[in-house]
């Protein structure tokens, strides 16, 4: 396999919870690469591994066997300290729940992930004030998270997940606070980021009207991901 275009390759994974008789085997030997410019869809029965394993694939959780490859760096051997800057540099998350910190105003959530990776300034203001503008959100620039609606928290945490230029995004439900109008426009925004920037991007989602906006789409249950995709268009 050519693997210069691949973004992140998870190879054989296996997650397992607890110990002896008690033990979970949430994931079961997956395998699943993704490209420079994908838009990978993640479906499934809740229930099924698909939060663990977008755990595993962000570096969150270290898997009970298997290998993981980002960027063409191989994690297995990597310190705490080199994944949480994997994790910082390279990774850009969205969860079902947004995670804003409370005393934070909206462009001051996207000012510190900037901060915390060393950029600050001008560049970083314009970067905020941009991502805060794709997603319809200048208005609120200056609100805190107490004053936002659902929506438009779901969306900071989305400028967030962006906002270091991250060559790998995990999304999780992206769009389960979000009307159907507004969830479609949110994940346009997402597939159009990954093509025109080159990024990878894997989203779970249980919304089968935005399926049609993805390269692919993988069906995961009971820990077993689908080599072959249930839709492609």
């Amino acid at each position: 396999m050519n693997t210069a275009n691949l973004k992140l390759q998870l190879e054989n994974i296996t997650k397992t919870f607890g110990d002896g008789d008690s033990s979970i085997k949430v994931l079961k030997n997956v395998t699943l690469n993704v490209k420079a410019g994908e838009f990978v869809a993640l479906v499934g029965p809740s229930g099924s591994g698909k939060s663990t394993f977008l755990s595993v694939a962000g570096a969150l959780l270290a898997p009970s066997s298997g290998r993981i490859v980002i960027g063409g760096q191989d994690l297995s051997q990597f310190s705490e300290k080199q994944m949480n800057e994997i994790r910082l540099d390279k990774i850009g998350f969205v969860f079902q729940s947004a995670n804003l910190i409370p005393y934070l105003t909206v462009k001051d959530q996207l000012l510190l992930i900037a901060e915390l990776s060393g950029k600050k300034g001008k560049q970083a203001n314009q970067k905020a004030d941009e991502m805060l503008s794709r997603l319809g959100l200048s208005h609120r620039a200056h609100a805190y998270p107490e004053n936002l609606s659902g929506g438009e928290r779901q969306r900071v945490a989305i400028a967030r997940a962006w906002m270091n230029d991250p060559e790998i995004l995990l999304a999780d439900e992206p769009t389960a606070s979000l009307d159907s109008e507004r969830g479609r426009a949110v994940v346009e925004m997402l597939s159009q980021e990954v093509k025109e920037r080159n990024k990878a991007a894997i989203m779970v989602t249980h919304d089968t009207r935005m399926l049609d906006l993805c390269d692919r789409v993988v069906y995961m249950e009971d820990g077993v991901l689908t080599e072959q995709p249930v839709f492609q268009h």
